[in-house]
């Protein structure tokens, strides 16, 4: 009868080793398949003669976009299931080219950095409890 509850024991031990081998090797392969569709949705979106310079919201569903497209630029509206043209401007209409820096979209200052001074900024919870 030992023998047996032994048996049993080891059974399910090896069950429970071979359901956790397979849930790692399913998360790893989800890990690598993420990779590789980021890796490419990043090559198909960075292109060279389309870029959306600037974008504002003017609705739940609505934007407004500035296009560069070659070497013109077009303001147009984008909507849920539409997209218009509204209009072309010249390089001369345009006000800011910070766009054209080649710093343009990448952070100023790195998240640690951000958060520390919101943590300076929001006051601590003990402080908050002594004054009390």
């Amino acid at each position: 009868m030992d023998i047996l509850l032994n048996a049993k024991t080891l059974d399910s031990a090896l069950q429970l080793i071979g359901v956790l081998v397979i849930f790692v090797f399913v998360l790893v392969i989800t890990w690598l398949t993420t990779k590789w569709m980021a890796n490419f949705q990043r090559g198909r979106t960075t292109n060279r003669n389309l870029n959306v310079i600037e974008s504002t919201r003017v609705g739940t569903n609505k934007t407004i976009n500035l296009v560069k497209a070659g070497k013109k630029y077009f303001v147009v509206s984008a909507g849920k299931d539409e997209v218009h043209l509204i209009g072309e401007l010249s390089e001369e209409d345009l006000t800011d080219f910070s766009f054209q820096n080649p710093d343009y979209g990448t952070p100023k200052e790195s998240f640690s950095n951000m958060l520390s001074k919101f943590r300076n900024v929001i006051p601590e919870r003990q402080d908050k409890d002594e004054q009390d």
